[in-house]
């Protein structure tokens, strides 16, 4: 069930995204009278599911859904149609058109997703606000893991700084520590700064902690059968409060103090049901009671009086501003980590992921605020992605036009034709080696 939702979620987004960016080419194509052949969601080598002719364009949906794509009459796109390329051109074919015009028809994919992005932010700020957990509210700092105490973090730390740049929310912190190279911190009023490695990405892909995290307070999740913990009464969503009268705010504290009492029988005060009770139990050689605590989310802590968050109400208009700054930032963000990508040097090439990392973005349970959230950034993931000069994507076609109106003539069919095989091959690889490294991850 858990695997149908976020498959639905996934393929709901795509979906949208695909029919936009294409109508961004369709609309202007129209516009400027050129003739488009077929418009389609998802691929249909083969087949169609779906199709139907209204005058001059064959609409469909494909049974690949690995995007969309619209055929315009006269251009070298993924078709190859040469034969069609082989004959005059005319006045409806893209080819015969004026070259600023084919440059806007080429961008206007890239711009209806952009413009997506920052509309979708600025309605779900209008729709549901900006919550978020300000870093100066965690008056305790941080929990360093393993992986945070060995690139020199501790437990208590705040976060200041990631290259000079303040680090104002707790959601911003791993990516901010991810993708930059030096963090400053205040440990013991001091100011403090970290040099990250330059295979940070690949010691954290290595390792599924978080190198720094929120500190919680000790909630039992599950008993262990049999444990010390069952024995003693311990049961599942109970408050540990205090070992031998000793009171312990957080997990991290409560772990390390059981170190102190291996073998010894202590007096555990938990809360239950809004009441306190003390229960006797053994702690054992290994330093454990036999619980786990479960996986609590900021609203949990919230509501726990743990941290108190901040909260911000957009009125309609104040949205747009304020989608446009979360869009520019999330892409620059975006950015950043793709250019690690391409330095083989950081490791982060062996994250990449295909449609399986996608869909695991999407929460289990269906949630409209993320939902909308993430279609927001995948809107911009891919309006960055079809401007790369490539070809086979908008940014190489963009390349080739670029270059026919300064030279004052277009680039030979022979070079584009080459240039769109190599583009796909390269595009097809890319698939298979990012939809590869999910495949890789189940095992």
């Amino acid at each position: 069930m858990e695997f149908l939702i976020k498959a639905t979620q996934l393929l709901m987004s795509l979906s949208i995204l695909v029919v936009l960016h294409e109508l961004g080419h369709f609309i202007p194509a129209k516009l400027f009278k050129t003739r488009v052949e077929k418009f389609y969601l998802f691929f249909d080598p083969w087949f169609s599911v779906v199709k139907k002719k209204i005058g001059d364009t064959e609409y469909g949906i494909g049974w690949l859904p690995l995007g969309g794509y619209v055929k315009i009459s006269g251009m070298i796109d993924e078709s190859m149609d040469k034969e069609q390329m082989a004959k005059d051109p005319e006045p409806w074919e893209f080819r015969a058109k004026p070259a600023w015009q084919r440059l806007i028809i080429m961008l206007g994919g890239v711009t209806v997703n952009l413009f997506l992005g920052i509309f979708i932010y600025a309605m779900t700020l209008y729709t549901y606000g900006d919550k978020y957990l300000p870093i100066e509210n965690m008056k305790d700092g941080l929990y360093a893991d393993e992986l945070g105490t060995t690139l020199g973090f501790k437990t208590g730390d705040k976060i200041i700084s990631a290259d000079g740049v303040a680090v104002e929310r707790y959601s911003d912190v791993l990516e901010s520590i991810i993708t930059s190279r030096t963090i400053l911190v205040e440990r013991n009023s001091q100011e403090i700064a970290l040099t990250m490695p330059i295979d940070l990405i690949d010691q954290f892909l290595s390792n599924p902690a978080r190198i720094i995290s929120a500190r919680v307070p000790t909630i039992v999740g599950q008993v262990i059968k049999g444990s010390n913990a069952e024995k003693g009464g311990l049961k599942k969503k109970d408050i540990i409060k205090a070992i031998n009268g000793t009171h312990y705010a957080y997990f991290d504290e409560f772990t390390e103090s059981l170190s102190e009492y291996l073998g010894e029988e202590i007096l555990v005060t938990v809360g239950r049901k809004g009441k306190e009770m003390d229960l006797n139990i053994i702690v054992s050689e290994e330093g454990t009671l036999g619980f786990t605590t479960p996986n609590l989310g900021i609203k949990n802590l919230e509501k726990l009086g743990t941290y108190k968050m901040a909260s911000f109400k957009y009125s309609f208009f104040a949205a747009f501003p304020a989608g446009y700054n979360k869009a520019i930032k999330k892409l620059g963000s975006y950015i950043s980590q793709f250019k690690m990508i391409l330095s083989p040097s950081t490791g982060a090439y062996k994250g990449m992921g295909g449609f399986g990392a996608i869909g695991s973005m999407f929460p289990a349970t269906w949630n409209w605020e993320t939902f909308w959230n993430l279609t927001a950034f995948l809107s911009l993931m891919l309006a960055f992605m079809n401007i790369l000069p490539i070809p086979a994507l908008d940014g190489g076609h963009v390349v080739f036009l670029l270059y026919e109106m300064v030279v004052g003539k277009p680039a030979p069919e022979k070079v584009m034709e080459y240039a769109q095989m190599v583009g796909m091959i390269l595009l097809l690889s890319l698939l298979v080696f990012a939809n590869g490294n999910d495949i890789l991850k189940l095992f």
